[in-house]
């Protein structure tokens, strides 16, 4: 080898050499920086200013008829249809007929059982002129009023014992008598609306055979409806102080008003929560529907200091605060509510509280907070 070549040689080691050198240095440097920067968590937080509030405990429930009916007959037959066509939706008022049984077989049965009492009275009226001459003329007052057509007539008083006894041994009091049930029976082939309402579902149509208890119809009494609402345990007692509270859709619109009307005693083994039963009474030019979902609120001045931070900030009844560098966890009590925050007492003035769920590093780690 020329010594010419020998000198590029060790040129060129020297060269890489040094090159190698610099960059493993700045490596280095580069890595302890990063290693440095790695050691400090920005986590967010805001500084614990606690305060008086007004607190909207909000709940949710679905509003209900307060008198719901199931349509059905005593009676079977034939189901014909009443003054109206019942289909969902359609409205009535109190006292149409909903539904009539054909009652044709019973009508005349009725009319042979009065014209049978007509014709054992008629039978009865030579002894009653011979031995009770001063009441032949109310017998054949009832005997007139035995119209097919016509109401039962009030079967006249005996006025003695005798006279009762011989009425009773002519089976006149017998055959009254279920010739009354008969015709009591006749009301029970009408169903006529005890309200002004609404017809929810329809079972059968005219036309149908109904036996007696089978459902036909459901109705509702509108402009009179209810709130049921579960509400944990723990604020039972709130709402119990505040009695009346708003509803609201989902949209935020307030629509009704409403007390309490009555409390279950039956608490839910999952929730843990209680049913309050409201009153539903709709604001001015609004209007609620049956079934329909709203927010129930009701608004109290909180009796000790709190601040408000997101849900997510809580885990486990606990919340993180920022401390010389180090996440720390404490208790804290939530005393209300709304939809994405929660209001908690037991921070301390001053503390920097985390504002969301963080997971803890290794003991070197320090952290600081970002105010939001």
């Amino acid at each position: 080898m020329k010594r010419s070549q020998i000198i590029l040689f060790i040129i060129f080691l020297v060269f890489t050499g040094g090159a190698y050198l610099v960059l493993n240095r700045n490596k280095k440097m580069n890595e302890e920086g990063t290693k440095e920067e790695n050691k400090t968590v920005y986590v967010p937080t805001s500084k614990v200013k606690n305060t008086m509030k007004t607190i909207s405990l909000i709940s949710y429930g679905q509003i209900s008829p307060h008198t719901e009916l199931l349509v059905s007959f005593e009676v079977q037959g034939k189901l014909e249809k009443g003054n109206l066509t019942m289909k969902p939706g359609v409205n009535f008022r109190k006292g149409q007929i909903l539904y009539r049984i054909n009652n044709e077989e019973a009508f005349y049965t009725l009319s042979a059982r009065k014209s049978a009492l007509a014709n054992l009275v008629l039978n009865l009226m030579p002894d009653i002129e011979m031995d009770f001459p001063l009441e032949k003329d109310k017998w054949l007052k009832f005997l007139e009023g035995l119209n097919p057509a016509n109401i039962l007539p009030t079967l006249p008083k005996a006025k003695t014992e005798k006279e009762r006894l011989f009425l009773t041994s002519r089976n006149i009091y017998t055959e009254y008598f279920n010739l009354s049930s008969l015709e009591a029976r006749m009301d029970k082939y009408l169903w006529i609306a005890p309200f002004n309402g609404s017809v929810i579902e329809v079972y059968s149509e005219p036309g149908s055979i109904v036996n007696p208890g089978a459902q036909v119809a459901k109705i509702i009494k509108t402009g009179n409806y209810e709130v049921k609402v579960p509400i944990a345990m723990r604020l039972v007692e709130e709402y119990k102080k505040k009695s009346s509270a708003n509803f609201t859709t989902s949209s935020g619109e307030l629509v009704a008003t409403g007390k309490i009307i009555r409390i279950s005693n039956v608490v839910n083994q999952k929730t843990q929560s209680a049913d309050v039963y409201y009153s539903v009474k709709p604001l001015k030019d609004k209007e609620v529907y049956n079934g329909m979902f709203v927010n129930v609120t009701i608004d109290r001045t909180s009796n000790e200091m709190s601040m408000t931070i997101p849900r997510t900030a809580v885990k486990n009844g606990e919340v993180k605060v920022v401390k010389e560098g180090e996440l720390i966890s404490i208790p804290i009590q939530v005393i209300g509510a709304k939809p994405d925050s929660v209001f908690v007492s037991g921070l301390k003035e001053g503390t920097f509280v985390v504002l969301e769920q963080v997971e803890e590093q290794d003991s070197e780690v320090k952290y600081e907070g970002i105010n939001r």
